[in-house]
């Protein structure tokens, strides 16, 4: 069953301070200085051992925080006023797998601790989306609410049509046509974000691996360039957080496993670096579409 459309606050206006609560990658900078150009204070939390070292000078205040530590976030953004906050970053759970300090480092306070009881007593879901909620009700309670994380960069989401230089061949359009729906029904049964797709054939779906091991699969699995990836967002996505992203790696490891198409679907998915991330795919041979659901591709 789908989930509820979540209903997302207005951000305040500027010059109001605006919390971010930041995980890995380039996502969380871009952020930062949208957030900046409206002229908006930022008062940064970096998830420690995961946010860029470049993050910290772009906020007016910053602090290294625990991953299960809520209770500091709350206090950090209590002391600063703070009422609207936006969370985005990847959490890399492969560090913190391999972390001998581990059972140290990553101990829930006493806050994070009650709250995920709560959630679990309520629904034993433990899927991104799940935990992603758990974490919004509980800074809701304590007065933070999210925001919704496309707001400072519009101009980073997909847009509908051909977005590249390079058009995708008549095959590659057809195979867009025909995958389009599938990759409607995996969304909205949860499963993943993305299916690779050559002449009529599914290649791969994306599971919990994620897109970029998705795509070497596909790589050892089919053996002739030219296949096409499509990615969307799930049904009822909450984009608080949980908005598809891609990037100049996403481009670079379709390239080097044989893609040479992605399609994406129009303002639902980010495409961080934007401009550099055109013109990489544009120089690699790589077409790359925005879709409207709905909208054949011929119209494209």
């Amino acid at each position: 069953m789908p989930r509820p459309i979540t209903i997302l606050p207005d951000p305040p206006p500027p010059p109001t301070g605006i919390g971010l609560i930041a995980g890995g990658g380039r996502l969380p900078i871009i952020v930062a200085q949208g957030l900046r150009e409206a002229g908006h204070p930022v008062h940064g939390l970096g998830l420690s051992r995961q946010y860029d070292p470049a993050l910290p000078a772009l906020c007016s205040t910053f602090r290294d925080v625990g991953l299960l530590r809520m209770g500091s976030w709350v206090s950090a953004f209590s002391r600063l006023g703070v009422r609207h906050a936006i969370m985005v970053g990847k959490v890399d759970k492969a560090r913190i797998m391999h972390d001998p300090w581990k059972l140290f480092r990553y101990v829930p306070d006493l806050r994070t601790f009650r709250a995920w009881y709560r959630s679990q007593r309520a629904s034993r879901d433990k899927r991104s989306h799940a935990v992603l909620t758990f974490v919004a009700e509980e800074l809701d309670r304590s007065g933070v609410q999210l925001l919704d994380s496309t707001i400072p960069i519009p101009d980073q989401l997909a847009s509908a049509g051909v977005m590249t230089s390079r058009q995708p061949t008549p095959a590659q359009r057809a195979d867009v046509e025909f995958v389009w729906p599938l990759l409607t029904e995996v969304l909205r049964m949860d499963i993943g974000q993305a299916i690779a797709v050559r002449d009529g054939d599914v290649i791969a779906v994306e599971a919990v691996e994620g897109t970029d091991r998705m795509m070497e699969r596909v790589g050892q699995i089919c053996k002739a360039t030219g296949w096409t990836l499509v990615k969307g967002a799930r049904a009822g996505h909450d984009r608080r957080s949980d908005v598809p992203t891609v990037g100049i790696n996403t481009i670079r490891n379709l390239h080097a496993h044989g893609g040479r198409c992605l399609a994406l679907a129009a303002g639902d998915v980010i495409m961080v670096d934007r401009p550099e991330m055109l013109e990489l795919a544009d120089r690699l041979g790589v077409a790359i579409i925005g879709v409207t659901p709905g909208q054949a591709m011929s119209r494209l």
